[in-house]
């Protein structure tokens, strides 16, 4: 069993950073890890995800923007977020993948971007 614990939320001017942080715990055997959004009224969206080999894949709303890294000896995985847009309000959830096939999730992080 995963557990993922978010951080790094919290209400931002347009135009402003924020850094997420996901640790996880209770297994190494984690492939790929990730962040969604969820915005209000909206389904959850990929934003960006990054593979053990260090693969990653960026929403086009992402690119140019955000940052995803790993920490592989703290299990953590990392979303720098610059220039910051009120569209990117939303929770954000950390996901893991296993290589069992697996899919695990946080408990969300709230962002909130004020024009």
């Amino acid at each position: 069993q995963v557990q993922l614990v978010e951080s790094g939320g919290g209400l931002v001017q347009a135009g402003g950073s924020l850094r997420l942080s996901c640790v996880a715990s209770g297994s190494t055997f984690i492939n790929t890890m990730g962040w969604y959004r969820q915005a209000p009224g909206k389904q959850r969206e990929l934003v960006a995800e990054i593979t053990r080999g260090g693969t990653t894949n960026y929403a086009d709303s992402a690119k140019g923007r955000f940052t995803i890294s790993r920490e592989y000896a703290k299990n953590t995985v990392y979303l720098q977020m610059n220039s910051l847009k009120p569209e990117d309000t939303g929770v954000f959830y950390c996901n893991a993948g296993s290589y069992a096939g697996r899919i695990y999730w946080g408990q969300g992080t709230q962002v909130t971007v004020s024009s």
